[in-house]
């Protein structure tokens, strides 16, 4: 009999062991099938997410070539928008006026006064840094990052701001997605209201979805703001529709982007 109890004792713990066995069998199967099943998915829909983002720099990218820049409007520069970027960065300082000396061409003229910069010159290892902090933390193309900056500092010369206030509005209103549009029809990367500004967009023929004029009519529309209400925090506030000077965080937002801007790359800020 005490054979017979310990035999029995052990076919218990065997079949004890067995179904445990089977049990954790189990388990595991279910936990690799879920694991199969989402590498499955997340292989058939990263793709298709790389993809439409690739899209969307691309179309970055070529609406802010060269070609795209339409001669005669107020942020057409003509210059190469692929070039370096420091030297791009660079013109964000007036040049000098050239001189007129007394001659043949009747007597000399005095000069207007150069217009104050708006941005400090930058080096080149300080724009490739902003180039990639733009380019990691927004998820855009390096290759677009170039045409992008070139432009932004160009407008923004002509428009006496700060590029790193403009970068900041893009960052805060679109995140640098040239094709964002609101559910209340702000379009584009400064998310300037087509149905207030088409006047604007008409005047050039292009719409608010092409990056360049999107910039520079947003540009306008933002020093237009700063100078009506004498100062870049009345501005910001008036940019984003507030009639007074609560603008629900906007301008904060904006301001510390900008700081962050300049801590990232090393260029100094601007003196509002």
């Amino acid at each position: 009999m005490p054979d017979a109890s310990v035999a029995s004792l052990f076919r218990s713990m065997a079949q004890g062991v067995h179904q445990y066995l089977a049990e954790s069998l189990r388990i595991c199967s279910v936990y690799l099938g879920i694991a199969v099943i989402v590498t499955v998915s997340m292989g058939f829909a990263l793709p298709g997410l790389r993809d439409q983002a690739l899209q969307v720099h691309k179309a970055l990218l070529t609406a802010l070539a060269p070609s795209s820049m339409q001669a005669g409007t107020d942020f057409d520069t003509g210059s190469d928008l692929g070039a370096d970027m420091s030297s791009a960065i660079a013109m964000a300082i007036p040049e000098a006026p050239a001189s007129n000396a007394t001659g043949m061409l009747g007597p000399a003229r005095v000069a207007p006064p150069p217009r104050k910069p708006v941005a400090a010159l930058a080096t080149g290892p300080q724009a490739e840094a902003l180039r990639n902090y733009i380019s990691r933390k927004y998820k855009v193309a390096y290759d677009a990052t170039g045409p992008l900056l070139n432009t932004v500092y160009k407008v923004s010369r002509d428009k006496q701001l700060d590029p790193l206030l403009v970068l900041a509005v893009i960052a805060i209103e679109s995140r640098y997605n040239p094709l964002a549009e609101s559910h209340v029809g702000a379009q584009g990367l400064m998310q300037v209201m087509t149905s207030v500004h088409q006047d604007k967009f008409d005047a050039v023929g292009k719409t608010a979805l092409d990056p360049a004029t999107n910039i520079g009519v947003g540009t306008t529309i933002l020093r237009d703001c700063i100078n009506r209400r004498g100062s870049v925090e009345g501005g910001l506030a008036c940019y984003v529709g507030s009639t007074g000077p609560d603008d629900n965080g906007y301008g904060a937002k904006v301001q510390a982007e900008r700081r962050r801007l300049a801590l990232a790359s090393g260029i100094a800020l601007a003196r509002d």
